[in-house]
């Protein structure tokens, strides 16, 4: 699943495409892709999206947690990408391969895909109108996101790594790179967070921080090609210390890394350097 650092390089890279043009038209080739939650059935949301983008000018992309904002002059297209969602990019409006959700701009076609169809393209007046968005909590890449706000987030006692992937408490935060952090912090994944002692907590802050930023730097070296209908991050699997990792020696120790289960996803920590 794409979490922080590939929507964010996502982001960047989508800006110089697509911000200050003009949505001439919109094409919902698999209702599935829209479907609301709850309420309206998937073809009458596609009908409404297609009715509320029509002219429509973006005015700024931008990410909130693992979301995708396309800011327009009135409204927002909201993007989650889920497990496999991806964009293209066509010059043209000639489609090719699987497209769920298709753009028509002044200057080529934005596709969103998911064969898997989790992945989710909606409109909203503003952005806090999806349930999902206005829960985020901190954005671990902000100002807000400090030692101290760290602290405040751990007094609880949940285990550590199920607290990080709450995104109530640090948003866009998810499986991958926190256990990378916790590694890079020396921390048990499975310790109650309110045994963290403070100088850990701010090791932790520090941890957080430095994984989210190393991870954006190689997403975006090579930055996203929404040319090419294969593309996708290249590289991740070289800067990982931990994660899908099972049984490979620890890098700091040599210990045989471990996989536990831990809220049906799985954790990747070396059980004699992290406590």
């Amino acid at each position: 699943m794409p979490e922080l650092p590939e929507v964010e390089a996502v982001a960047r890279a989508l800006r110089p495409l697509v911000e200050g043009r003009t949505i001439r038209r919109a094409r919902v080739l698999h209702p599935i892709a829209v479907r609301p939650s709850s309420g309206r059935g998937a073809r009458r949301a596609a009908q409404d999206l297609v009715a509320r983008l029509r002219g429509r000018w973006i005015t700024r992309v931008g990410r909130r947690g693992k979301y995708l904002l396309l800011e327009l002059d009135r409204g927002c297209v909201v993007m989650h990408f889920r497990l496999d969602g991806q964009l293209v990019w066509f010059d043209s409006h000639t489609l090719a391969g699987h497209v769920d959700v298709a753009l028509d701009l002044d200057s080529g076609t934005l596709g969103f895909v998911d064969r898997r169809h989790f992945g989710r393209v909606q409109h909203f007046t503003q952005p806090d109108d999806l349930p999902g968005i206005r829960a985020l909590g901190v954005d671990p890449l902000t100002p807000e996101f400090t030692a101290e706000k760290l602290a405040d987030i751990l007094r609880s006692s949940r285990p550590l790594k199920l607290l990080l992937l709450d995104q109530a408490r640090i948003a866009g935060l998810g499986n991958i790179y926190s256990s990378e952090a916790l590694w890079r912090a020396r921390l048990d994944p499975r310790r109650r967070a309110h045994r963290v002692l403070p100088a850990e907590a701010r090791r932790l802050h520090k941890a957080i921080v430095a994984v989210l930023l190393r991870a954006l730097e190689c997403c975006l070296h090579p930055a996203p090609d929404f040319r090419d209908p294969g593309w996708w991050f290249q590289g991740l699997e070289e800067i990982l210390r931990v994660y899908g990792r099972e049984g490979k020696p620890c890098r700091r120790c040599g210990a045989a890394v471990r996989r536990i289960e831990q809220g049906g996803r799985s954790t990747y920590a070396c059980f004699r350097c992290q406590k």
